[in-house]
């Protein structure tokens, strides 16, 4: 059974203690500060970078982009990244 985008923000979460959610939104910020920290990126937890850059710091941290540069992150995760990211969580 194919995982749709949903499922796999809802694993991600589980994953990094946050709660499941019902209705379908992308990561919050705290979401967000929350992979990064599973993944290893350094943020500052008083004084939260954009989305985009934790996005992109994610992407970074498990391999799917060359460096944590924010262009082109400016957009919810796709479902291809959710997958990596899901990945990345549960081999850890």
């Amino acid at each position: 059974m194919t995982r749709t985008v949903d499922d796999l923000r809802n694993e991600i979460r589980e994953a990094v203690g946050r709660y499941e959610r019902v209705e379908s939104t992308a990561f919050t910020k705290e979401a967000l500060a929350a992979i990064c920290e599973a993944v290893d990126y350094d943020i500052d937890a008083n004084s939260l970078p954009s989305k985009p850059q934790m996005r992109a710091g994610i992407l970074w941290k498990i391999g799917d982009k060359d460096d944590d540069d924010p262009d082109g992150t400016g957009s919810p995760f796709r479902k291809a990244e959710l997958e990596s990211i899901a990945a990345a969580l549960t081999s850890e």
